[in-house]
């Protein structure tokens, strides 16, 4: 592609609900542009922009994705995020490095979930939004109703810019408020025509609330405004770029991707009210491991700053880490350093990215947005500076994983392959984990839901070649005693020669530290000084397992009281299953009990979900704790619930909120499980054992 100046750059986020048309609009905007010479369809698994393996097979967007084009003398880095709530880390990626996002509405369904989503996800980047009501070629499309919808949810600042023309029940073309022109479609063809008379008082009333925010814009405006005086176009057009930047007013455009029909007039306003890069004079960033702030310019020339906000892993080409330069440029051959890791980094070849297509070129200027393959040390959220003058930009907030399930390979011999291939698929999704559980030894994974997870599996397959099937992870129980006991532990063995002796008797009671509590208190020499390291030692092994069902006891105290050795016979060994031997005895008399870990929940939802959520929480056992009011009708929901209980939560949570619902979850305490959990729990375990042997 042609150079361009920062002026002339726009980086556009798509966003929306699942299946509003975000990837088919990208499509539209391409194809208007000439880079393409066949317009995809998304049905088809032919678009430009869902061109990964997974995203064609299942025919939704999985990955935020880069279409650059040309319109009118300017770039637009139009940047195609997903709508499914598995993939937030996407859009999070995607709006970090925009100046501003199209939101996308059905005419049909109007406002979802995802729709809310985004713009709250645009509002915390603070940046401005336009509305497209898309889809206006189907059966029972309703831009009113879609309209309504939006103001009523995201208030009086939405303000239609144009609205269909209906003939028949048939989107036939829009009216444009601000220009007072019509356009007919015909096919993908576009004419312009005079508004019809039954529309032109329409368009009167909504530019009257056009202009009344292009003067609230500037006290000189509004001056003017109040004085009678008519605003020039250089004025409407400043006064409606300030008034998007705080988004006191909110366009909405319409039209039909599929049918490419509307989309070059959006295109025009991208161009026209989307501000350039330059535009933003608070970007900030700091030096590093400290709270000083650094104020960046979107200058070419100025010192190099930029974020690497996404990396495609590919088992082929290698890394490749897409960036978004905000100060400076980016050459091919040059050094950088990396203020995050504290090493420098040579740049080979810069490149674009359309879709999966790489576009060589010799810079990156600021405000652009590019790629490289191949840094060693640079991953996601990684800043790349001048070494001579450091900084940090501010990282991407990556939702927390809420799932987590076992994986268990299905051929022997893969766990290598297994581990390898979820490092390199974590260093590419920062919503995704993967973990070895320190006590039960499995392999979790951590993602945002279960089709997230369903993903990472096929990837596994896919592009690392290991089949694995998911399970519910292990509950890592604990066992304790309830009472005071004192039992004897005797082991002696003759067989010619040296025999084995060792004979202890140990109190066990209830302790206060989760770790085993041993003492001595034995007189007279009857157990040697020598032996209570290996007393200790074959208890503290002892208490990996307990009695129940096998799992690691805690809060036990063991009182070394008396014994007896032989002089001849005894031994460490000795004494050692002895002192086994008398903890599982001990145990068995002592009122064992299971244990289960408890977690401490956090639940954000609205208002109206409360009843269902509360009545969930008491179906899974757990405890209310309190109830707090949150900003936006949001209330909290405090809680403690069985682990156990809360695995496929998150799932859960989604279906009874329709996505609106979040929560986080951390590890309180161990108590005492309910006689039909613990009873169920040393069944299954004996039910393994038996298995095993």
């Amino acid at each position: 592609m042609k150079d361009y100046a920062v002026d002339n750059l726009r980086n556009v986020c798509l966003m929306s609900h699942g299946g509003a048309g975000k990837t088919t609009l990208a499509e539209a905007m391409l194809f208007n542009t000439g880079v393409l010479d066949r317009f995809g369809r998304v049905l088809d698994g032919n678009t430009t922009t869902d061109f990964d393996p997974e995203e064609t097979k299942r025919k939704i967007s999985i990955n935020t994705a880069l279409a650059p084009c040309d319109w009118k003398g300017c770039k637009i880095n139009i940047i195609d995020t997903p709508g499914y709530f598995d993939f937030a880390g996407e859009v999070m990626q995607g709006i970090r490095v925009a100046e501003g996002a199209i939101i996308l509405a059905p005419a049909k369904s109007g406002v979802e979930v995802g729709t809310e989503k985004s713009w709250n996800y645009a509002v915390k980047a603070n940046v401005p939004v336009m509305f497209f009501i898309s889809k206006m070629d189907e059966e029972n499309a309703n831009f009113d109703s879609a309209l309504d919808q939006l103001t009523t949810n995201f208030g009086k600042c939405v303000v239609p810019f144009q609205f269909p023309l209906i003939e028949g029940e048939k989107f036939v073309g829009v009216a444009d408020v601000l220009k007072k022109k019509a356009y007919r479609f015909s096919g993908d063809k576009v004419s312009e025509t005079e508004i019809p008379a039954p529309y032109k008082s329409k368009v009167n009333e909504i530019e009257e609330k056009i202009m009344e925010a292009v003067a609230e814009s500037s006290e000189s405006l509004m001056d003017k405004y109040f004085g009678g005086e008519e605003f020039s176009g250089e004025e409407i057009k400043e006064g409606l770029t300030a008034a998007m930047a705080d988004r006191t007013l909110v366009p909405v455009f319409c039209g039909s991707a599929i049918n490419n029909q509307g989309i070059s007039i959006l295109m025009d306003a991208v161009v026209e009210y989307m501000p350039a890069p330059n535009v933003n004079k608070n970007i900030i960033a700091k030096k590093p491991d400290s709270e000083e702030e650094v104020r960046l310019d979107s200058v070419p020339g100025e010192k190099l700053a930029a974020l690497v906000f996404k990396t495609i892993v590919d088992p082929f080409v290698g890394k490749i880490s897409i960036f978004r330069v905000f100060s400076g440029t980016i050459t091919s051959d040059m050094v950088a350093y990396n203020s995050t890791t504290g090493k420098t980094e040579k740049i080979s070849q810069v490149f674009t990215l359309r879709g999966k297509k790489q576009i060589n070129t010799e810079k990156i200027i600021a405000g652009d947005i590019g790629a490289v393959a191949k840094l060693q040390n640079t991953n996601t959220n990684d800043t790349l500076c001048d070494q001579a003058d450091p900084v940090v930009l501010a990282k991407i907030e990556f939702p927390r994983p809420s799932l987590t399930l076992a994986i268990e390979p299905k051929a022997k011999g893969d766990d290598d392959k297994i581990s390898s291939g979820l490092q390199r698929l974590q260093d590419e999704d920062r919503t995704f984990k993967s973990e070895i559980h320190p006590e039960t030894r499995q392999s979790l994974i951590s993602g945002l839901g279960e089709q997230h997870l369903d993903i990472i599996v096929s990837k596994l397959k896919a592009k690392f070649g290991v089949a694995v099937d998911l399970k519910d992870p292990v509950v890592p129980y604990r066992e304790t005693i309830k009472k005071k006991v004192r039992v004897e532990g005797k082991h002696k063995k003759q067989s010619g020669g040296h025999g084995q002796f060792g004979h202890v008797w140990i109190e066990f009671e209830p302790g206060t530290e989760e770790e085993l509590a041993f003492e001595e208190k034995v007189f007279g020499g009857a157990v040697p000084r020598q032996y209570f390291p290996a007393v200790e030692k074959g208890l503290r092994e002892s208490v990996l397992h307990g009695v129940l069902a096998g799992y690691p006891v805690v809060n036990l105290k063991a009182t070394l009281v008396d014994g007896s050795y032989n002089p001849v016979d005894s031994s460490e060994m000795a004494f050692k299953v002895a002192a086994g031997l008398a903890y599982k005895k001990g145990l068995e008399e002592a009122n064992p009990v299971l244990l289960e870990p408890i977690s401490h929940v956090e639940v954000l939802v609205p208002e109206n979900n409360m009843g269902d959520i509360i009545g969930d929480l008491n179906k899974r056992r757990g405890r209310i704790l309190g109830m707090n009011q949150q900003i936006g009708g949001i209330q909290q929901v405090v809680a403690e619930v069985p682990t156990a209980e809360m695995f496929k939560y998150a799932t859960d949570l989604r279906s009874m909120t329709q996505g609106r619902g979040s929560f986080s979850e951390t590890f309180e305490r161990y108590e005492e499980a309910p006689s039909m959990v613990s009873e169920k729990v040393i069944r299954e375990s004996k039910k393994d054992a038996q298995e095993e042997k």
